[in-house]
């Protein structure tokens, strides 16, 4: 699949806010009701939330045809060199292409001085646990997050990127 890696710009906030309804959707049917996923995305994702976003975090998207498919966000890195990937999504059908391994080859090549990636991911969330588990990460915690009232239990998982 050809797709390019870019940095996010302001234009782009529709698409992304599509790819994350799109992908939220389907990796957390079943795992996490439908009314708190939509009070979330609306919070999360909204048009000011994404200009924070842009303006204070890293965010990659990956576009294929001149349509984005996914992004990755990531957090500024620490003094001790610590970043957290707080977001990586991608449309259901364009997930197992490549596209998430190319989000982490640019965090680790873009983001400077980087030594530790880490990422939390919800316990029943297999195809994401399973790709960062594939991608080196590991799992350092596990907590329940009150996500809107809704507890679920989570993994915090890191990946070294450089002693």
């Amino acid at each position: 699949m050809d797709f390019k890696i870019r940095k996010m710009v302001k234009k782009d906030i529709p698409q992304v806010q599509h790819v994350a309804k799109t992908s939220w959707n389907a990796t957390y049917e079943g795992i996490i009701p439908r009314n708190i996923q939509d009070s979330f995305l609306s919070n999360a994702y909204n048009d000011q939330s994404m200009e924070r976003r842009l303006d204070g975090s890293h965010i990659f998207v990956a576009e294929t045809d001149g349509e984005i498919v996914g992004f990755a966000n990531y957090s500024p890195v620490s003094e001790d060199g610590k970043a957290e990937l707080g977001a990586l999504y991608l449309r259901p059908e364009y997930q197992g292409k490549g596209a998430g391994t190319a989000f982490l080859e640019e965090g680790k090549e873009k983001l400077d001085d980087v030594k530790e990636i880490f990422i939390n991911v919800e316990k029943d969330n297999e195809i994401g646990k399973n790709f960062y588990k594939a991608k080196g990460f590991e799992v350092v915690s596990e907590f329940d997050d009150n996500f809107d009232g809704y507890i679920l239990k989570t993994l915090r998982m890191v990946l070294k990127v450089k002693e």
